[in-house]
């Protein structure tokens, strides 16, 4: 229009100036349709990204962990070994909680949009059963898989329910009791929601037949493990028929969540109410209230389950409940599996989200810690470097004991007390007073004498006492080798349990021990010789001098004389004894300093420089397969090792998986 509006107008001088004004026009027309479009291109783009990112992100927040989940399973992690870190409780877990008969299971199948589960009487749910779903592309096939079977699809859902029968029977037996260990269930579908739920055995008050009484007790075990958790979503369901101050599931609610803050409130069989009766004082709140608004949900009846009423039409039915419904009506938008679905998974979703960062936090810190102890209990000896490993062991072994010889570690000092108290106290006690006697002096030289008398000095005498004192100090000499050797036992024994690196190995820990045992068995032997050879060498010479020195009567002319008359006179005799006590005394006082010498000598000494040196020849002619056996591990020390290797493998698993989640997007 513009066009025509100027050419008519144009003439005939101005042609040129009219058609460039003309032609500049309609360059900036063009242009800007084009910016506008391609603005509202943008747009629709923007918006289209939008929603492809924010399902993206939600279906990775979610199936990250699942993944987690499943690999805590798989690698044993599912909150019941204490002694280990868990990362199984500290994952957001929505969890189905209530009674028997209360519309668990029809919960679980209006979510899933499928019959699957077992049904029957008494307890049905006997293991927790881990439920995950995944939304996959519209017009894809429905299948399902277990983590016990692989990658097995399982595309009947009848089988399905069988399998859960038989896994069940498979760890309790068909005994009816409970057990711990989840069953790992995940589902693909286009009518589901990204979501995890663990279902748990429905609480009850009463033992079935074929079920110890305790089975009550230990059913809410079960569930109080899991709903304690600060990480976990209660989900509970009360049927409407039922009043919910006497409800199994808001009973155990209120005790670990007073301020309703982790749990969602479900209401199933509303359609079974006495007429003239409704649920709208639970359902707003009024009753019972939540942090979190009560869903309302009509579960299909026996007679549909018996006639294997389709899902789809269950669930229109259940729409058309609400809708049509004067009661809830006004509530209608925010009834029904389906919301509840939809509710469940973006609730879920905003919960991982805020733990995160927790979660991250513990699975480093966890790491660390395994690290740490994998290091401590150590790795398995590569075969051709067992030797090694076995002579780097006992050095490790022989650095600790001669630690505690030389004062590095207690013990040492005992040796010490030994020869500064025991010995001594020892001499002392020796029955050289009785020995020396005046009845046991006369018996003695009276007996040397024989039938002739001593001239001057009873010399048979003499030794013969002498001789019988001495052999007093054999027992204190033994006494010390024995008294050292027992300290040397106990800290090759406190040595062995003080090598770290030995604990390992309890087969090698007895092999050393036998063989320093036996080292120092032969040491005492040496010891014991040597001692006993000090005490007869004592005896085998007497030192002249000392006996040349004693003081001498003398008469009075100032010769030595003794006639026979008086050799056995009280006061000889007394003098006798005197003598032989003082040549003891000094015996004593030498054997006291000599003995602690070829104690340390033949015992310390030895130990501290060959103790296992003959473990050494011997180990050298050993065949691989001995090596082998001396190396075998404590078979609880190897189960701890595989147990933390497999949590460590858990942990960097998870740790990998977030990363991926967070910065592979």
């Amino acid at each position: 229009q513009l066009y025509t509006s100027l050419h008519s107008t144009k003439s005939k001088n101005n042609n040129i100036k009219i058609d460039s004004v003309i032609c500049f026009t309609f360059f900036l027309l063009i242009l800007l349709s084009f910016v506008a479009a391609s603005a509202v291109d943008r747009n629709l783009r923007h918006r289209e990204t939008g929603r492809v990112r924010f399902f993206s992100e939600m279906e990775g927040v979610i199936g990250l962990v699942n993944k987690i989940q499943r690999a805590c399973t798989l690698l044993g992690d599912y909150g019941d070994d204490r002694t280990l870190p868990t990362l199984w409780d500290a994952l957001p877990t929505i969890v189905v909680l209530g009674g028997q008969s209360s519309g668990k299971s029809s919960v679980l199948e209006s979510i899933v949009g499928r019959d699957f589960l077992p049904r029957g009487s008494g307890i049905v749910t006997r293991r927790p059963l881990v439920l995950q779903l995944y939304k996959i592309e519209p017009g894809q096939q429905d299948y399902a898989q277990f983590l016990h079977t692989g990658n097995k699809k399982f595309l009947d859902f009848a089988m399905v329910r069988s399998e859960i029968q038989q896994e069940t029977d498979r760890v309790t037996g068909k005994t009816k009791q409970i057990s711990p260990l989840p069953i790992n269930l995940s589902i693909y579908s286009p009518n589901v929601v990204n979501l995890t739920l663990v279902d748990l055995p429905g609480l009850t008050k009463v033992a079935v037949e074929g079920q110890p009484e305790s089975i009550v007790q230990e059913i809410e075990d079960m569930v109080r493990s899991y709903v304690e958790k600060p990480n976990c979503i209660l989900l509970a369901i009360t049927p409407a028929n039922q009043d919910v101050a006497t409800s199994d599931a808001i009973k155990i609610a209120r005790e670990v969540d007073p301020a309703g803050e982790r749990t969602i409130g479900v209401l199933t069989k509303l359609d079974l109410m006495d007429k003239g009766t409704n649920a709208l004082d639970v359902l707003e709140g009024r009753s019972y209230r939540l942090q979190h608004p009560w869903v309302g949900l009509v579960n299909r009846s026996q007679a549909d389950i018996n006639k294997n009423l389709d899902m789809v039409v269950a669930r229109r039915k259940e729409r058309e409940f609400f809708a049509t419904s004067p009661e809830y009506g006004h509530l209608a938008n925010r009834m029904g599996s389906e919301y509840l679905a939809k509710l469940l998974s973006k609730h879920l979703e905003s919960v991982i989200k805020a733990r995160v960062p927790a979660i991250l936090s513990l699975i480093n810190t966890s790491i660390d810690e395994l690290e740490a102890e994998m290091s401590y209990l150590g790795r398995p000896v590569a075969i051709d470097a067992q030797l090694y490993a076995i002579l780097e062991l006992c050095r490790a072994f022989d650095r600790i004991f001669k630690e505690h010889l030389e004062g590095g570690r207690p013990g040492g000092d005992r040796i010490y007390g030994v020869f500064d108290y025991q010995l001594p106290a020892a001499l002392r006690k020796l029955p050289l007073d009785h020995h020396l006697a005046m009845q046991n002096v006369r018996k003695v030289v009276s007996e040397a004498d024989g039938y002739q008398p001593h001239l001057i000095a009873p010399e048979q005498g003499y030794r013969r006492l002498i001789d019988g004192a001495l052999n007093y100090f054999r027992g204190p000499a033994e006494a010390s080798v024995d008294a050292v050797h027992f300290i040397l036992k106990e800290l090759v024994k406190k040595s062995i349990g003080e090598t770290q690196e030995l604990r390992r190995y309890p087969t090698l820990q007895a092999e050393i021990a036998s063989a320093a045992i036996e080292a120092l068995e032969r040491f005492r032997s040496d010891s014991k010789k040597t001692v006993l050879r000090m005490v007869e060498m004592e005896s085998s010479y007497l030192t002249v001098d000392f006996f040349r020195k004693l003081p001498q009567d003398a008469d009075k002319g100032g010769s030595p004389i003794s006639s026979s008359a008086d050799r056995y006179t009280e006061g000889h005799l007394r003098r006798i004894g005197s003598n032989i006590s003082s040549y003891v005394g000094m015996v004593s006082d030498t054997l006291r300093n000599t003995i602690p010498k070829a104690v340390v000598y033949c015992q310390v000494r030895e130990a501290k420089r060959c103790l296992l040196d003959h473990f050494y020849t011997q180990l050298g002619k050993k065949e691989g397969h001995r090596l082998s056996q001396l190396l075998n591990e404590d078979p609880v020390l190897m189960e701890r090792r595989q147990k933390c290797s497999r949590r460590l493998e858990l942990y960097k698993s998870a740790r990998d998986e977030i990363d991926s989640t967070l910065w592979g997007k």
